[in-house]
């Protein structure tokens, strides 16, 4: 038989609360510093394509304002061929007028109908009274 004293021996000792503590406390540490890098590195693939896409809206912009030009250059020469030069710039600038009055009124409308974040302004205004422990269940 075995003396009590081999089989206290043999028994694999436990780790301490605080081994297990400070292991899941290292663990977790490193599992956070994972996370941010992979975040980093998805923000950083996000924002490549996101600037070539803004290039190419730029660019796309860019393209459409000439368009626009040399179609009102070629409408001011066709109705200037029956109503004279002068008259027919005139006429294609009101045209423009025109456009831009609409576009601002409808731009306007939009940016008042913005309703701002009227969920993040109601619990910020809740962050001083939960401070002192006295927030309102709402």
């Amino acid at each position: 038989m075995t003396a009590p004293q081999d089989q206290a021996s043999s028994v694999t000792e436990r780790p301490s609360i605080g081994d297990m503590l400070s292991e899941i406390s290292a663990d977790f540490t490193t599992l956070m510093r994972q996370e941010v890098e992979l975040a980093k590195a998805e923000v950083q693939e996000s924002a490549k394509r996101a600037g070539k896409g803004a290039g190419m809206l730029a660019g796309a912009g860019v393209a459409g304002h000439m368009t626009l030009l040399f179609a009102s250059l070629a409408l001011w020469w066709a109705i200037g061929d029956e109503t004279g030069y002068g008259w027919s710039a005139l006429i294609v600038a009101a045209i423009w007028a025109v456009i831009a009055a609409i576009l601002a009124a409808t731009g306007r409308r939009e940016i008042k109908s913005v309703p701002g974040a009227p969920q993040t302004a109601a619990t910020v205004k809740k962050i001083p009274s939960a401070a002192a422990g006295h927030e309102e269940n709402r």
